[in-house]
């Protein structure tokens, strides 16, 4: 490690509203990068914790990651594609694999794939640069086909949760405005009609699409896709409040695909590696391993299915296909730790599993300790980040580093952070708490059409406010202290009270409501529910969790409902959610 640390290029302020297509000319493009930071002693950057004194900010202490020129058209298959050329995998590579049935698609078929579907679509339905396709799928062989396909074609690429309601569902489609959908025929019935229709993906047409053997596609038939052209749009509640579309430019996601391929590619060996992706892709967690993975020449593992997760069938996966590397959700990570006396271990053989990696929400360190007793020889290397950071920011790389008990990880390349005392707004030193803010090549465009949402996260220069609470040590790494947001984090995926408040207000006989989180060891977080309720009404928790969960996918369901005289505000109106939270931890609640 060298004891200068080059401060990194930083993106010029970002501009709202927020359009699908940005040209080089446009105020919302990141053609042009703001001015670095100020020169920089070689003194005034510590080798150890990347703080720069100067400046107040922490940056990269990993080997700088040299990106594409900006203003080269290149979209973020292109870029794949030009790293699998660096370093072709063998023929015989399966790039895809199924861990329920052990179909798979070998690395040329792959690509040929993509490349056709992506002409077919092109000619089928007249689909181009700045069209959206929204996607509502579990995890299949087809997907990440589906997506390299549209994002070469320069369409953006808009994937939801299939577990949502066909109200949730309209809601992303309004904000998203897709022109085409592409669904499975069990969830096709969610989503209205669309200017080009929706393509069953488990279809005989949807296959011909990708083996069409009369198409024949150049280099010269692909999109002039701009690095600053929106690839990706992801739904998240942000800081609080209702869902929104984080826009996600093709420079996002190089820049985030660069920055694992240096730290990944010094662990390649004469074969590929296994990696076992058991999240869900149309989270920014599995749609950036999935991406990563391929882009590696990797062989993706993937678990499908609509229904609750089957933990042998991984463990049968691992086994058997000689997994090392796994991204799983906190509650898989849960399930594994919480084995107890080894059944696990000594049912299957596990020797080949290097890395199980966790992100989406955070570990206790009591399910930390417990997992490095049951499976001492795996690393367990923790991530974090956000949708709006595209995914991972800080994380765990190497043994060394996996085994800092309670850190988050170190800086990836290509970004700096600031640690901001939520009270006062000054930039804290290394070991001072504060809210972690995100700046660099990661960072989104903003949210679809919210001009309000995106001001009031990201500022003129750039900084992403995540509203979560931390410190970075004098080693680097990244300690997560509390959440300052409101968000409640179930399996993983976010949960946000004000969805849920504006379903219970919406209730004939309840006259006030608010929403808190719950601690529950295997799951994260559970929303519970304060009520009150119209005076002489006897409306009990069963109408109310009912109710509810008649409108909204099941991991947003209230499990436990407490009432309540009235909802302590203050001044402004505010609810006092950690009032609330005290109140609910002191009634002992159990079986959420």
């Amino acid at each position: 490690m060298q004891n200068t640390v080059e401060p990194e290029p930083e993106p010029e302020p970002k501009t709202v509203p927020v359009s699908l297509n940005a040209s080089k000319n446009s105020p919302n493009s990141t053609s042009k990068m703001s001015k670095p930071d100020p020169l920089i002693t070689n003194s005034s950057i510590d080798p150890k914790s990347g703080f720069c004194s100067e400046t107040n900010t922490y940056h990269s202490i990993r080997p700088a990651v040299p990106l594409p020129p900006e203003s080269a058209p290149i979209s973020v298959t292109s870029y794949i594609f030009s790293l699998l050329d660096s370093h072709p995998p063998p023929h015989s590579a399966a790039a895809i694999v199924d861990a329920a049935t052990r179909r798979r698609i070998l690395y040329p078929d792959f690509v040929l794939r993509i490349k056709t579907l992506a002409l077919s679509l092109r000619n089928k339905f007249d689909l181009c640069k700045g069209d959206v396709a929204f996607v509502l799928s579990p995890n299949s062989i087809h997907i990440p086909v589906l997506y390299l396909s549209l994002m070469f074609l320069g369409v953006v690429v808009s994937p939801s949760n299939p577990s949502g309601t066909e109200p949730e569902i309209l809601r992303l489609i309004r904000i998203s405005k897709p022109v085409i959908a592409f669904a499975t025929s069990e969830m096709a019935n969610k989503i209205p009609s669309l200017e080009h229709g929706t393509v069953l993906l488990d279809s005989p047409e949807f296959e011909s699409l990708t083996t069409s053997t009369e198409l024949e596609l150049g280099e010269t038939d692909r999109a002039m896709v701009q690095q600053s052209d929106a690839a990706v749009i992801l739904y998240s509640s942000g800081t609080t409040g209702m869902v929104k579309g984080v826009m996600l430019s093709h420079r996002n996601w190089i820049a985030s695909l660069a920055a694992a391929h240096a730290v990944r590619k010094k662990a390649r060996d004469s074969s590929p590696a296994i990696a076992m992706c058991t999240v869900p892709y149309f989270h920014v967690y599995g749609f950036r391993y999935s991406l990563t993975a391929l882009a590696m020449g990797e062989t993706l593992v993937f678990m499908g299915g609509t229904g609750r997760f089957a933990l042998g069938v991984m463990l049968r996966a691992i086994e058997e296909l000689r997994v090392r590397h796994v991204a799983a959700s906190p509650p898989v990570v849960s399930m594994l730790a919480l084995d107890g006396g080894g059944v696990i271990s000594n049912s299957y053989d596990l020797s080949s599993l290097e890395v199980v990696g966790c992100g989406g929400a955070h570990l206790t360190p009591g399910v930390i300790e417990k997992f490095r007793k049951e499976l001492p020889t795996v690393q367990l290397a923790q991530a974090y980040g956000m949708t709006e950071s595209t995914g991972r920011v800080f994380g765990t790389v190497g043994p060394e580093e996996c085994k800092q008990a309670g850190a988050t990880g170190k800086l990836m390349s290509n970004c700096t952070a600031k640690i901001v005392d939520p009270e006062t707004g000054i930039p804290q030193p290394p070991t001072k708490p504060g809210e972690i803010w995100l700046r660099g090549s990661f960072i989104m465009k903003g949210y679809v059409g919210d001009e309000e949402a995106t001001a009031a996260i990201l500022d003129r220069e750039g900084w992403l406010r995540t509203g979560d609470l931390g410190y970075i040590d004098r080693e680097g790494f990244l300690f997560y202290v509390d959440r300052i947001k409101e968000l409640i984090k179930y399996k993983g995926y976010q949960v946000a009270p004000a969805e849920l408040e504006h379903q219970l207000h919406s209730h004939p006989d309840i006259v006030d409501a608010a929403v808190v989180p719950y601690p529950e060891e295997r799951v994260g977080q559970v929303p519970v529910a304060f009520v009150v309720r119209k005076h002489g009404s006897t409306l009990d928790e069963s109408e109310i969790k009912e109710f509810i969960a008649r409108q909204v996918a099941s991991y947003k369901k209230i499990r436990r409902v407490i009432f309540i005289s009235s909802i302590p505000r203050n001044s402004p109106g505010k609810v006092l959610r950690k009032d609330l939270i005290k109140l609910a931890l002191s009634k002992s609640i159990s079986k959420l």
